[in-house]
């Protein structure tokens, strides 16, 4: 009961995890209409130094690290159920652990370099405009840890062997379809333009709907699943 409990704890972190997604995302002023890579030096040095523009970013940096340490307890969840799983190895929960520690930290790494930016924005436009290319490059090519982490959750689904699956098969598709969306964006840093850039339709709004859609189904699927154990193990008690 006490593990349960536990996990029923975390269930109630994953609200707060959908806010902060959303509020750092519509506050940061590069996102809702996303910087562009053909951005000039001077530009993108003026859009730092744009007074509105700096307390958003400032704010919403901060927020958006919160996001890093919410996303881990629906991760660590998705663990404890593949650890119910009827496999012979406990490998795939052992994996989804290392992708737990990688994809908050590429986020973390991504939201300190906008917030550098924008701690001193008088210093060298040429540097300014390095750490905005080394925030957008990370935030978005850094998705091979996601990619695995759907993966990952995915097979151990199929090679889930208990009488009574732990997660439905549909699950592990969703898992693959998201894994699929998110491939796109680990090609950003080859373009300027187009659909592959950092700014573009597959790297930038397809990756970001994916992650969003992916926290909101994982996260009802993982409640509904703790919250059906707890009443099992009620019964048996």
């Amino acid at each position: 009961m006490r593990r349960t409990d536990g996990e029923l704890i975390l269930v109630w972190t994953l609200p707060a995890l959908g806010i902060i997604w959303l509020s750092a995302f519509f506050l940061f002023p590069g996102f809702a209409h996303p910087m562009s890579p053909t951005m000039s030096t001077q530009e993108v040095a003026d859009f730092y130094r744009d007074p509105e523009n700096l307390s958003r970013i400032r704010y919403s940096m901060i927020v958006f690290n919160w996001f890093c340490v919410c996303f881990i307890p629906i991760l660590m969840l998705l663990v404890t159920q593949i650890r119910r799983m009827g496999h012979r190895t406990p490998i795939f929960a052992y994996c989804l652990v290392a992708c737990a520690a990688g994809g908050p930290t590429i986020f973390l790494m991504a939201n300190l370099f906008w917030l550098v930016a924008a701690y001193n924005p008088e210093r060298s436009p040429e540097l300014t405009r390095l750490l905005n290319d080394l925030a957008w490059i990370t935030f978005t090519a850094g998705v091979p840890y996601l990619i695995a982490q759907s993966a990952i959750v995915a097979l151990a689904i199929y090679a889930d062997r208990s009488a009574k699956l732990v997660l439905p098969v549909w699950v592990a598709h969703f898992n693959l379809l998201v894994a699929a969306a998110l491939v796109p964006a680990a090609f950003t840093a080859l373009a300027h333009e187009g659909p592959l850039a950092w700014d573009g339709v597959l790297s930038f709004w397809l990756k970001n709907i994916a992650i969003g859609v992916w926290i909101v189904v994982m996260g009802i699927v993982v409640a509904r699943n703790v919250q059906r154990q707890q009443s099992a193990e009620q019964v048996l008690a």
